[in-house]
């Protein structure tokens, strides 16, 4: 929660201070976040475009993602992605794994990994995946996105969960519980 607020103030301290600079780069009009002075105020925080985003200081790239429509078991769904560059770099590639094969697929028409380039002066790129769940409960997306940098290959890779259907799944408890000598509540597993 407090990296997309601090994702947001760094967007719009960059976006004055590009404008106080005299620079000519544009912000296109779907990046700029109208800020409600009255929310700020409340303390509530600015509704963001995308479902979640991951961060961490000294990460090459910011990755952030959006799941289009209602996930349903056997049907395609589509998750944007907003791959934002930490550095200057004229391409990335963004790739994607499924850690799970019972859990989701993806589409016949979805390679497993893109080269995408960065339009002047940008220091993002959107991209678009689809998968076919495959079963119901929280299944998730590996997604890394990463490019040469002068010491080498740098990465950034995330986790997109998606929710499918109501229930989440099963877990499967292995061995008997019981306590120990301190009345601790253990699981002793079996060989059965």
């Amino acid at each position: 929660m407090n990296t997309m607020k601090n994702m947001k103030a760094l967007t719009l301290v960059s976006v004055l201070l590009l404008a106080a600079c005299g620079h000519d780069a544009k912000v296109p009009a779907a990046d700029v976040v109208e800020i409600d002075k009255a929310e700020i105020a409340a303390g509530k925080p600015a509704a963001s475009p995308f479902d979640g985003t991951v961060t961490k200081i000294g990460s090459p790239f910011t990755i952030s993602y959006k799941i289009i429509g209602t996930p349903i078991v056997g049907s395609p769904v589509t998750i944007q992605l907003r791959v934002i560059s930490a550095f200057a770099t004229p391409r990335a590639e963004i790739s994607y794994s499924i850690p799970d094969d019972s859990s989701m697929v993806l589409h016949e028409a979805q390679p497993q990994s893109v080269a995408a380039e960065f339009a002047d002066n940008e220091t993002w790129v959107d991209q678009r995946v689809t998968v076919v769940p495959v079963r119901e409960g929280r299944i998730y997306l590996n997604v890394a996105a990463s490019a040469m940098a002068a010491d080498g290959r740098v990465t950034t890779m995330m986790a997109v969960p998606i929710q499918v259907g109501q229930g989440g799944r099963e877990l499967e408890e292995n061995g008997e519980l019981s306590t120990d000598e301190d009345g601790e509540a253990i699981r002793v597993l079996t060989s059965e």
